[in-house]
């Protein structure tokens, strides 16, 4: 089922970017182009009817910051969030990470039987359920197929700073408010999550596909218009490794006033995931090597391991977020070991998906990246420095924005 699933998702994806070729392609295409004008009125309404004030956010008393994008995948949000929490925790506030844990194992509900009779009051009220902690600042409490793998990572990554999960990020803040005393609050992909207020949107535009597709959902890869990039306080245009005045040029038409501030995803080191063993970024030059991704865009691993002089000669690509089986990295792995290559190679997102393996006959590098801010260095400590001046809440705000929420 898993299977069939992935490989309808890999199809609608290649019909998007216009891999499939055919009559059943194009007639996809059209259907497709129907709905995204649906889908396009939905989110103009949904903006409006928050911006408008007819359905309210809410205030939990600490600032929020979001991250997020106008386009599905690909454009960096994990690192940059990385970034952003441990600057503000080295400026010495209490963060947490909000996540709604995407792909991550849905918690269970209590059957549909025990809810109808607590309605009818035939039974005792379930409790709600609590958010789940990834990480409680000091320990990773969950593995990654029940926390997902971008809240695991960030959990690994930033010691020091509570993860917490939970497809309600309004009680996900609250817990992490009451449990942590977090007095900011970073909302991991979080544009277009309006339920609660934020203090600035940090928007990642991916300069090499800056507007996606330039269609919205179904039909391309834009959550939202490009015009929504005008609710931005700041734009990160990530992959940035060179000139730029053209797409800042197409952005400024949107939002004239956000500061722009570059950067670039920046290999570190080639980490073996048995013995954790990390190799300088040159240990690959001219070695054969396969990659094994699941991301959103392969490609850009794929090259990534060519510039550091790695020779990718097989590949195994999978669906963003797919969750591996041994069976299929064993399979890969004796692929390589028979065509006499050196390593295997694949990224740390896709590392924490991976069962337990036993070590092989070939070792298996995860690529450790972080990011690297090309051109807005200051601009970056300003926005640090301005969220992290401290702002006295009252006890009684807080307590009046739970009652708020809590009806």
């Amino acid at each position: 089922m898993k299977d069939t699933l992935e490989d309808l998702e890999q199809y609608i994806i290649d019909v998007i970017i216009h891999n499939r070729r055919g009559i059943r392609a194009s007639m996809l295409r059209t259907v497709f182009w129907f709905l995204s004008g649906i889908y396009k009125g939905a989110v103009k309404l949904r903006l409006y009817l928050y911006r408008e004030r007819y359905i309210h956010d809410h205030h939990l008393g600490v600032p929020v910051i979001s991250v997020g994008n106008i386009t599905v995948g690909g454009t960096g949000k994990t690192p940059v969030v990385e970034l952003l929490a441990k600057s503000l925790r080295d400026r010495g506030r209490r963060v947490a990470i909000l996540s709604r844990g995407y792909k991550s194992k849905r918690q269970r509900k209590h059957p549909l039987s025990w809810r109808i009779a607590a309605k009818l009051g035939l039974a005792r009220k379930p409790k709600a359920m609590l958010p789940r902690v990834v990480s409680d600042g000091e320990r990773v409490l969950l593995d990654s197929h029940n926390a997902g793998d971008e809240p695991f990572m960030l959990a690994h990554n930033c010691k020091g700073v509570p993860v917490v999960v939970d497809r309600d990020r309004v009680k996900a803040g609250h817990h992490a408010i009451r449990k942590f005393g977090a007095d900011v609050l970073i909302l991991d992909d979080g544009l277009q999550y309006l339920r609660l207020k934020h203090r600035h949107d940090i928007v990642l535009v991916d300069k090499t596909a800056p507007f996606g597709t330039g269609y919205m959902l179904p039909r391309g890869t834009l959550r939202e218009p490009p015009k929504s990039l005008r609710r931005a306080s700041y734009i990160f245009l990530t992959k940035s490794d060179g000139d730029s005045a053209d797409i800042i040029r197409q952005i400024e038409k949107y939002n004239p006033v956000a500061d722009i501030i570059e950067c670039r995803h920046r290999p570190v080191y080639y980490q073996d995931i048995h013995t954790g063993e990390r190799l300088p970024l040159d240990a690959f030059k001219g070695k054969y090597v396969g990659a094994l991704s699941g991301i959103a865009v392969p490609e850009s691993f794929e090259n990534g391991c060519r510039k550091l002089g790695a020779k990718v000669q097989w590949h195994a690509r999978f669906t963003d977020h797919h969750r591996f089986e041994e069976k299929e990295i064993t399979q890969f792995i004796d692929r390589c070991v028979k065509a006499d290559a050196d390593a295997i190679l694949t990224t740390e997102k896709d590392y924490v998906r991976f069962p337990k393996l036993p070590p092989g006959e070939i070792p298996i590098y995860f690529l450790r990246v972080e990011i690297e801010i090309t051109r807005g260095r200051e601009t970056f400590e300003r926005l640090v420095d301005l969220i992290a001046q401290p702002r006295h809440v009252t006890q009684g705000m807080v307590s009046a924005e739970l009652v708020e929420t809590a009806e």
